[in-house]
């Protein structure tokens, strides 16, 4: 498993557990010990605390973007680990320091999510980050390509939600043909 595929399970791991214990636990120590249980080789991982604690403190405009893109689905509906799989997305996507092209926070999301959620988790994933990848192209934050074109500061969306299909945002996922609106998340 390569190292930054490696630290996102690992974030979103912490991610995970921090959420379960209803954001009162100390998140950096939680990425520590999981670093120490689940990546105990890794040289520098610095990239699983951007990404855990970095999604922690955009939290609220990261929940607002989820409330938008996945208008039928409140948060408390959306499982533990969709959610911490959105969140780490999304914060990728429009507020990481670390310039992930689009396309790949998107399928490494969707992996994540066809790895540790349900059956539906990769094309709710899918929908909802499509959505937003879609919206950044059409404010010119983006590209067709996936480039990003300003220096990844987010905002806080406007936009209506897409109707676009996701399978045409990331066609990767082939099987992924339904949006974030009628997408189910999995519950557990």
């Amino acid at each position: 498993m390569a190292n930054r595929h490696l630290l996102r399970t690992v974030a979103m791991q912490s991610l995970f557990q921090w959420d379960f214990g209803k954001q009162e636990d100390d998140l950096p120590a939680i990425v520590d010990a999981n670093i120490a249980e689940f990546a105990p080789g890794v040289e520098d991982a610095s990239f699983a605390h951007e990404l855990a604690e970095g999604a922690a403190e955009h939290r609220q405009e990261i929940d607002a973007f989820i409330q938008q893109w996945a208008p039928h689905w409140p948060l408390e509906q959306i499982t533990n680990v969709d959610r911490s799989v959105i969140r780490i997305g999304i914060y990728e996507l429009k507020f990481g320091k670390s310039q992930v092209p689009p396309k790949v926070a998107i399928n490494e999301a969707i992996e994540l999510a066809k790895t540790f959620g349900g059956d539906a988790s990769g094309k709710f994933v899918n929908g909802v980050l499509g959505a937003i990848f879609k919206d950044m192209i059409a404010k010119g934050e983006a590209t067709e390509e996936g480039d990003l074109t300003d220096d990844g500061e987010g905002d806080t969306g406007e936009s209506e939600p897409a109707t676009a299909v996701a399978a045409e945002v990331v066609p990767v996922v082939a099987e992924a043909d339904d949006i974030a609106g009628d997408a189910e998340p999995t519950s557990s």
